[in-house]
This record gives structure tokens, C-alpha cells and sequence, in this order.
């Protein structure tokens, strides 16, 4: 049994939802906190409360060694400060403490042109929402240098898990699905970068095993699959019990329902990210990880595939 306690602030969220399993699964003493126990998970202690109210954080985190912060405002909601604003309170609940804090780091910080994103490479982000998270990885890195507490942000690429809801499965790829279609998201030639959310979690708990080697803040880049939309499709074609008819998803809709839709004109707008081939490199987490750490592609992307189909069914 792991002695440390961890709080998994966002706990209904894909990646707390996964990260709070991780750790649970290899013995440590979870709470998760959240408005509501919609995703209960055996052998974790809920809490609930207001991700706006710096005492119920506090509260939450008070016995916490550790603090996995996967808060996340609706997609729409980014703007006039509001993610700077949250990112704020949980600073605030966090004090003086000395704990760490662990937070899930995405691609937007990086420019289109970006190829190979390694943690030391210099942040150009291509939109008003990549600048947004350039200053909340600022805020941390001004507090853990101030030594109020240990942030060790985990950058991976767009997640997928089996069962998720509001994600580029069942969002975009797999949207027409009862129609025997599937949709790629770009030229099948581009490369993509995804994070298996069961691996990714696995990869908080291994990082958080070295945070007594590791500094007061600290950027690892979790490469995950880095594979290109044909490989996807074909991925998703094989693993599916019908048939399905390829085509490229209509961005010219999604973009025309953005014109009444704040959540769909913010995602077009983050079309570059399937345009180019960004890949997250880092050797220093491929060397914690170890060799063949993550779950092989095809076995991922059918483990999501077929509760997919399942579901439709039912």
C-alpha cells in the first residue's frame, strides 16, 4: 500500500476520472472532488464541491500529498479570464503547502509549424486558447518557484478511452456511425498525436513515484499513439462489427453550425491541430516509463470501438 493521499480535483472529468483510477489501482488512498458522484469509483472517497470556492478546495486537499488538477471549464467558456480565474483559486487552496500539484498539459501552447514538441522547445501558440494556457502554465511556474508547491505538468495529445462521452469518437469519427460511416478528421498522410486515457493515468502515478527527484516545476511530454488519420481509420474500420464508409468529417458544417454554436466555432477553430503533424517527444518520460509501457494501437482503439457499438445498439 502507498502511504500518499491524492485528491483528484475534477474527478467526473476524463483525465481525473482515469488518473484517480490509476492511482487507486496501485494502492494509493484517493478523493476525488466534484459537483456530483455521477462516476463513482469503487475505492475512491468522494467529495463534493464548488470548483469556485477556494475553502471547499482547501478542505478537499487538506490531507492530500498530492493534487491531481483536472479542472476544466466547458470548451465556450475559456475566454475573459474565466480559466486564468479558476486556475487562481485552486492556486490559492493550494498555498504554502509544499505539496505537489499535477496538471494535464494539451498542445495548444505550440504553433501549427511545430513538428517535434519536446518540453524545452519555445511556446508560440497559434490561438487565443493556446495563449490562455501559456499564461496558466506561467501562473504555476510562478508559485512553484516561489515555493509554495511542486507543479509537474503532463502534456499529452487528444484523449480516447473506452466509454467516453464528448470526445472525437462519438463527437466526430464515429458521429454517423448508424449511417456505416466514419469520419477521418484530415488528409490520411497527417499524423496525430492521442493519449490512451488508461495509459495516460498510469503515466501520472509513475511521474508522481519520482516527485522527490524532480524539481519545483517540471513539463513532461507523454507521446502516446502519434499515428496518422489513415492508420485511425483503418483501426477503427477493423475493430468495428459493421462495415463503415470512409470520408473526411465536413468541417464546412461544423463550421457553418458555429455560426449559432460558441462550443462548435471554438473546436473549428482548433482545426490546425489536424492539419499538421505535431508530435510530443520527450526521452526523459520515455525512460520512467519504461519499454512498451503503453497499450499497442489497435488493441487501444478497439477496446473504445466496441462499447462504441455497443451502446448504439442498446
Amino acid at each position: 500500500m502507498n502511504t500518499a493521499k491524492i485528491t483528484v480535483l475534477g474527478i467526473n472529468g476524463h483525465i481525473g476520472h482515469h488518473a484517480a483510477k490509476a492511482f487507486r489501482d496501485s494502492g494509493y488512498s484517493v478523493t476525488g472532488f466534484g459537483r456530483s458522484n455521477r462516476m463513482p469509483i469503487e475505492g475512491v472517497t468522494f467529495v463534493k464541491g464548488d470548483a469556485g470556492n477556494v475553502g471547499e478546495i482547501a478542505a478537499s486537499i487538506a490531507d492530500a500529498d498530492i493534487v491531481v488538477n483536472a479542472l476544466n471549464l466547458p470548451y465556450a467558456e475559456w475566454d475573459r479570464g474565466r480559466a486564468e480565474a479558476q486556475l487562481a483559486t485552486v492556486i490559492a487552496a493550494m498555498g504554502d503547502s509544499g505539496k505537489t500539484m499535477m496538471f494535464p498539459g494539451n498542445v495548444y501552447n505550440y504553433a501549427a509549424t511545430d513538428r517535434h514538441m519536446t518540453p524545452d522547445l519555445a511556446q508560440h501558440p497559434q490561438t487565443p486558447r493556446g495563449a490562455i494556457r501559456v499564461r496558466q502554465e506561467a501562473m504555476l511556474a510562478a508559485a512553484s518557484r516561489a515555493g509554495k508547491f511542486q507543479t509537474i505538468i503532463i502534456r499529452a495529445g487528444d484523449f480516447y478511452a473506452p466509454g467516453n462521452v464528448g470526445d472525437w469518437f462519438d463527437q466526430a469519427m464515429l458521429m454517423d456511425a448508424k449511417k456505416g460511416k466514419v469520419h477521418h478528421m484530415a488528409d490520411l498522410d497527417v499524423g496525430h498525436a492521442w493519449a490512451y486515457l488508461p495509459d495516460l493515468g498510469r503515466a501520472f502515478v509513475a511521474v508522481a513515484e519520482q516527485r522527490q527527484s524532480l524539481g519545483a516545476f517540471e513539463t513532461f511530454h507523454f507521446a502516446g499513439h502519434f499515428e496518422t488519420h489513415g492508420a485511425m481509420l483503418a483501426a477503427i474500420q477493423a475493430a468495428a462489427p459493421v462495415p463503415l464508409k470512409a470520408s473526411q468529417l465536413p468541417w464546412i458544417v461544423l463550421q457553418a453550425m458555429g455560426l449559432a454554436m460558441p462550443m462548435m466555432r471554438e473546436i473549428v477553430k482548433m482545426r490546425y491541430l489536424w492539419n499538421n503533424p505535431m508530435e510530443l517527444v520527450d526521452p526523459r518520460l520515455d525512460a520512467i516509463l519504461g519499454k512498451d509501457f503503453g497499450t499497442p494501437f489497435a488493441e487501444a482503439v478497439a477496446a473504445c470501438v466496441a462499447p462504441f457499438f455497443a451502446q448504439k445498439a442498446a
